[in-house]
């Protein structure tokens, strides 16, 4: 009788310590894997992404010379624009502009609904190579094209009246921070021949400078 209660004695110790010990699990967060702000080529455009503005515009226009070599001269003129844009990469964005063109030359007004899409490359040191949190001042060039809905004044003639433009652009904007930026520049604007009656062999031309504003979010 003694050794069957030891035998089940030493059977049973075993199994009450086993029972005795808890299972313990341990939930294992992993980190998420994030790239640190700042050190890629959309760490602005992610936080930024979209911006709108206005400018004014000062246009020198360019006079031209008819096949009888009879020279006008223009006018300067001066206009508002509104854009909308958005940040492909910190580098690169693409922006919409709409302005009135107001072209003057002697006895001959052309006014006009001008749309464009412009490719703007903005100079920024592209983020890892950064000295600096940011930078205050962006040089930048673009191309843009677009339409230009005309119509003439006085007794002036269209027989285009939706002709093609095209422009060329530089300048430098000033950031205050991520939001708010001056911007400073010249557009070389190309008007394809709206076929004015008057004259038929012009393409309006001029020179704009531009002070203007954005607000970006």
């Amino acid at each position: 009788m003694k050794q069957h209660l030891f035998f089940v004695t030493a059977t049973l110790i075993p199994t009450m310590a086993s029972a005795a010990i808890p299972y313990r699990v341990e939930q294992v967060n992993m980190p998420n894997i994030e790239q640190p702000a700042g050190i890629d080529n959309e760490a602005l455009a992610r936080t930024r992404r979209f911006y709108v503005g206005g400018a004014y515009n000062f246009a020198m226009w360019d006079g031209f010379t008819n096949s009888d070599d009879v020279t006008v001269s223009a006018r300067n003129s001066n206009s508002f624009e509104a854009m909308a844009g958005v940040r492909i990469y910190d580098t690169f964005r693409l922006e919409a502009n709409y302005i009135k063109t107001k072209a003057h030359w002697k006895n001959l007004s052309l006014t006009g609904d001008t749309v464009f899409v412009n490719a703007i490359l903005d100079a920024r040191v592209d983020n890892i190579y950064r000295l600096f949190h940011s930078q205050m001042l962006v040089p930048y060039v673009g191309v843009g094209a677009g339409l230009s809905w005309n119509s003439g004044e006085e007794n002036v003639h269209i027989d285009k009246k939706i002709a093609p433009v095209a422009a060329a652009m530089a300048g430098i904007g000033i950031e205050f921070n991520t939001v708010f930026a001056l911007d400073f520049g010249y557009r070389y604007f190309y008007m394809f021949n709206p076929k004015i009656t008057e004259v038929r062999d012009l393409n309006p031309t001029s020179h704009q400078f531009r002070l203007g504003a954005r607000v970006s979010f």
